[in-house]
């Protein structure tokens, strides 16, 4: 199937009017983003919008007591010390981490991070009878670091963290717990509220300056940050909601902005002849549907049906609808990384198999085999959701026989879905929902797919289950040796591949355009960039 230029065609940017008035001029040292967001992200010190939330709201202000290491653009990012100078396993007890607190750091208002600034901020995320608990923070923290036991400060400079079995990724999931001031909740009255407008403080190379809401929220570089070598080069970052590519595109294309996140991909040529700079990275990233395996009256609780949908669709003609800003999935990791294992399926457009193995599941020409998915009109990663999915959706009619019906929602209002169970209400009564999500390391197979993460508890939304995977992963959180662990994360792999929790669709290359003013920036192999080394002249 080819695609259609009318999934790519759309008014040009109906609302450009919006974006004049709510961009601010050019002024030297100062970056402006269009982000894919339809609002700002949440200011309080977790923010709400996914991923690209954190990104531009998240670590440029508020750090954790470990950071992502964005240093080497050459491989997929890992994780270094970032406001504990150190952290180690327990030799004796392998459910205990102790984290060592970096000294003479101090929050963007001057009072001291230490200990106590720790536990404050657990119990903020994890104690619902304190003072200073934060629901929809407490929402996105718990589902995104299960498993955590308790927590205690040992001294002035090092806290412990006892998880409810040994996890032997944890401190992968200790970058998800970000670190505010407790000065700045109790300056706005202890209410979460008034500290979103205050501003509020964090530690890092950002500080967070002003905010209109539904508008812009603008960051200050921070003279005083920690890491005297990671000092931004920035004066100052706007950030600005435009969840329409088309406006994005005439934002950029006019001057009202400097970087856009996610281009119309029919518009990526001429941006290059006009000038601008077209960034694309490969990235531990998929843009898939996850399918409601544990909701027993849907047909995709039948692993046929979900092997069947994966030869079903013609990954190659996305690729060709996104202009090669994607590259085909046929797992959670592309097939040319160590950890893809050798799974007995190799998904692509094969519809001979996907209409057998549906006929051996009870469906064909006289019960053709229908579908509701939820999906966005935008959101974080989500690229271009509607012409993508309308793609898939004729993709699947036209190959095999599949109707599929659409429930579109605001992007927030999908994610939520990964905090319930597929038979809630918050699944909008969907076979499957359309949310893009990372796979960067141990924790995110866990997260998405142990079935100890089960949703509320965790993440494993669709409540998959698959013993082999639970068996590889019980060996992995146990083991020590780095040889070993990725030997069991490929065993777990090949069942991600033979028994699919998801529909496999594409990874995206993380498509950004720039002015040719932006410069200093290289993408890392992360969701998350380094903003601090670019400058804009």
């Amino acid at each position: 199937m080819k695609p259609t230029s009318r999934l790519l065609g759309g008014a040009v940017a109906a609302a450009f009017a919006l974006v004049a008035g709510s961009a601010v001029a050019q002024q030297q040292g100062t970056l402006r983003i269009a982000m894919t967001a339809t609002d700002v992200p949440t200011t309080t010190g977790m923010p709400n919008n996914g991923f690209e939330g954190m990104r531009f709201l998240g670590y440029p202000v508020f750090e954790s007591l470990v950071l992502w290491d964005l240093s080497n653009p050459q491989q997929v990012a890992g994780v270094r010390p970032g406001l504990a100078e150190r952290y180690e396993q327990d030799a004796a007890d392998p459910k205990i981490w102790r984290f060592h607190l970096r000294r003479g750091v101090t929050f963007h208002d001057g009072t001291p991070f230490n200990a106590d600034a720790v536990i404050w901020n657990m119990d903020r995320f994890f104690r619902n009878d304190s003072p200073q608990f934060d629901a929809a923070g407490s929402a996105i923290t718990r589902g995104r670091v299960p498993a955590l036991e308790s927590y205690r400060k040992v001294d002035d400079n090092t806290i412990e963290m006892v998880t409810a079995r040994p996890i032997s990724y944890w401190p992968y999931l200790v970058t998800y717990i970000l670190m505010t001031s407790p000065q700045s909740w109790e300056t706005a009255g202890r209410d979460w509220g008034r500290v979103a407008t205050l501003p509020p403080a964090g530690t890092g190379p950002f500080r967070l300056s002003r905010f209109v809401p539904r508008q812009s929220a603008e960051l200050t570089r921070h003279d005083g940050y920690w890491d005297a070598n990671s000092r931004a080069r920035l004066n100052r970052i706007v950030l600005l909601p435009m969840p329409e590519a088309n406006t994005r595109l005439a934002a950029l294309r006019s001057g009202q902005v400097d970087w856009i996140e996610v281009p119309p991909p029919d518009a990526i040529q001429s941006l290059r002849q006009a000038g601008f700079t077209i960034s694309t990275g490969s990235y531990p990233h998929v843009w898939p549907w996850t399918f409601a395996t544990g909701r027993p009256d849907s047909p995709v609780a039948d692993v046929r049906v979900r092997q069947a949908l994966n030869y079903c669709i013609d990954r190659e003609g996305m690729v060709q609808l996104l202009n090669g800003t994607a590259e085909p999935a046929v797992g959670f990791v592309k097939a040319n990384d160590p950890l893809f294992g050798n799974p007995q399926n190799r998904y692509r457009l094969d519809a001979a198999r996907g209409r057998a193995l549906l006929a051996e599941a009870g469906y064909g020409p006289q019960r053709p085999l229908t579908l509701k998915v939820a999906i966005s009109n935008s959101g974080s990663g989500q690229m271009l959701p509607l012409p993508m999915n309308e793609f898939l959706q004729q993709s699947l009619q036209q190959n095999c026989g599949v109707r599929v019906n659409f429930e579109v929602v605001e992007w927030t209002v999908l994610l939520s879905s990964l905090r319930f169970t597929p038979t809630q209400p918050q699944w909008l009564g969907a076979d499957a929902v359309n949310i893009s999500l990372y796979s960067s390391d141990a924790s995110a197979f866990a997260r998405w797919f142990l079935s100890a993460n089960f949703s509320p508890a965790g993440s494993n939304n669709g409540h998959w289950r698959d013993e082999a995977f639970d068996r590889a992963f019980a060996q992995l959180e146990v083991e020590r040796d780095p040889a070993r662990q990725a030997a069991l994360l490929r065993t777990a792999h090949e069942r991600l591949v033979d028994n699919p929790p998801w529909l496999w669709i594409v990874h995206d290359l993380n498509p950004r355009a720039m002015s040719r003013r932006v410069r200093g920036f290289t993408p890392a192999q992360s969701w998350f960039q380094d903003l601090t080394r670019i400058e804009v002249q």
